[in-house]
């Protein structure tokens, strides 16, 4: 199983081996049982966003995002599409900037929405601005 992929439970963050041809499969936590893929974005916060970052072998798209934007909240639901459409391949996540104001200090964003990958522990493309779930799912994976 050395090939196998760690995958971060988007419940419990207990790290996951799961070999790749299995990612489809519905895989389940081995610590708390739920499924490691559901088809939503996760939401991260600053206790719980390193591990998510750095300790999934497959990439992260996170969408920096805040309660007041009205661009935010339009793109919402593309974004929640684009998980469903994205997953397992990449997880999606979403990181409150008003809750999680160091993580947003820390990424240096600074107009939200604000998509960034992360692949390997580091970011690799950001996009600023509200998007389609198509547009997404198309951003997303030219950058894979």
């Amino acid at each position: 199983m050395s090939d196998a992929l760690h995958i971060v439970c988007p419940h419990c963050t207990a790290v996951n081996r799961i070999p790749p041809g299995r990612l489809a499969d519905g895989p389940k936590c081995g610590k708390c049982h739920q499924a490691l893929f559901s088809a939503e974005p996760v939401e991260l916060t600053t206790a719980t966003f390193a591990s998510h970052i750095n300790r999934n072998d497959i990439p992260v798209l996170v969408d920096f995002w805040a309660p007041w934007c009205g661009p935010c909240k339009m793109m919402a639901p593309a974004f929640q599409q684009a998980a469903a459409q994205l997953e397992p391949q990449l997880r999606l996540a979403k990181v409150n900037t008003e809750a999680e104001q160091q993580l947003g200090a820390q990424f240096g964003i600074r107009s939200i929405p604000t998509m960034a990958l992360f692949r390997g522990g580091q970011e690799v493309a950001r996009q600023a601005g509200a998007m389609g779930a198509a547009d997404i799912v198309r951003w997303a994976q030219s950058h894979l």
